[in-house]
């Protein structure tokens, strides 16, 4: 069985192109061979080495077109490349594995935004996609009841997957080297460092965040990784686009988000590993994933609930600190097991109840 997948690109990035990234690493480990259609590839990277690369050439159309040509001419590329399952990390209607993590009408309904015709092409894109999939596979519960709601997806065709995450970046660290990394990321010891890692801040949620530390005197800062903010004040720091995240979990003493959609928010996950909880509203789809002490839930958009429970937080964290690196060795605080190896050998077992038998 010759395996394909399917992403915008190979290289370093966030969502769906990070996870294709895990996967490679995954099937490489696994010993399997894999072609690997995208736009663009990054050829300076180990994972570019580990794969067949087949590249789909998009930069000579508009943006808004750009999807549905790749769709149509992956058809022939893996026909070509004879690949006997294809596992679809982007909007490709001829993948037998249709990987969602996050979709066009839920987005719209979350944000309240009128849709535009090129909307209508992607929506068009995604039913044309999980129509013609043997297999969706849901990133969350959430996503699961979009499919099924939004999309008329058969409940049969669908299974919850959660995402993997890299248990050997994402992980506790002792008392010293934590102090060390808050010192160099100029974290105070007497102040509560909110992590807030993000390059779209208003859909993340930060002005939110910000209404709701206006006047309190609890002694909270929000430390922004990722796209820096339009201003910075004495309750909110920019740290810069750190590549080494963990570190900045390991580091502060929660995560925060106040997204108005998240399909699953790996950041929870990730936090959790490095034995930081969260501070997350309710409509993020890992929040299932994340056990009830690792995390502090609140009501999305909220101010008043998101302020009770940035105090319920900081009452917590002065009695409890940081959640303890046993818990989190026997995966008390995670709800699935995290492992690429896990979620790869669950995709290939899929993989193989659909491959052609002939």
């Amino acid at each position: 069985m010759k395996l394909g997948l399917s992403s915008n690109a190979l290289q370093h990035s966030g969502g769906l192109e990070r996870y294709a990234m895990d996967l490679v690493r995954g099937f490489a480990a696994h010993g399997v061979e894999l072609a690997f259609f995208a736009r663009r590839f990054d050829t300076s990277l180990p994972e570019s080495g580990m794969v067949e690369r087949h590249r789909i050439n998009v930069s000579f159309l508009p943006g808004k077109l750009r999807d549905r040509w790749f769709s149509w001419r992956l058809r022939f590329a893996r026909r070509a490349a004879h690949v006997d399952v294809l596992i679809g990390c982007n909007r490709v209607d001829s993948s037998d594995i249709a990987i969602c993590g996050g979709t066009h009408l839920g987005f719209l309904q979350a944000t309240g935004r009128a849709p535009k015709r090129s909307d209508g092409w992607q929506i068009e894109l995604e039913r044309s996609q999980y129509a013609r999939s043997k297999v969706v596979v849901a990133h969350s519960q959430l996503m699961h009841d979009e499919l099924r709601g939004l999309y008329g997806v058969d409940e049969a065709k669908i299974r919850v997957l959660y995402p993997p995450v890299d248990g050997t970046r994402f992980k506790p660290t002792d008392a010293v080297t934590r102090a060390a990394l808050r010192r160099k990321y100029g974290f105070a010891d007497d102040e509560i460092v909110l992590l807030f890692p993000s390059s779209s801040h208003e859909r993340k949620g930060l002005p939110l965040i910000e209404a709701a530390l206006q006047d309190t005197p609890l002694p909270i800062v929000v430390a922004v990784a990722g796209r820096p903010p339009a201003r910075t004040s004495g309750r909110l720091r920019y740290i810069g686009y750190v590549k080494e995240l963990a570190e900045c979990y390991q580091a502060a003493d929660f995560t925060i988000l106040a997204s108005t959609y998240e399909p699953f928010g790996l950041v929870g996950i990730e936090s959790v590993m490095c034995g930081t909880p969260v501070i997350f509203p309710s409509n993020i789809g890992c929040c299932d994933a994340i056990a009830s002490h690792a995390k502090f839930v609140f009501k999305p958009g909220d101010l008043a609930d998101l302020r009770a429970t940035l105090a319920r937080a900081a009452a917590a964290q002065g009695e409890r600190a940081r959640l303890a690196p046993p818990e989190l060795a026997d995966a008390a605080a995670v709800r699935y097991d995290p492992s690429v190896a896990a979620h790869v050998d669950a995709l290939l077992s899929l993989a193989k109840q659909i491959a052609p038998t002939s």
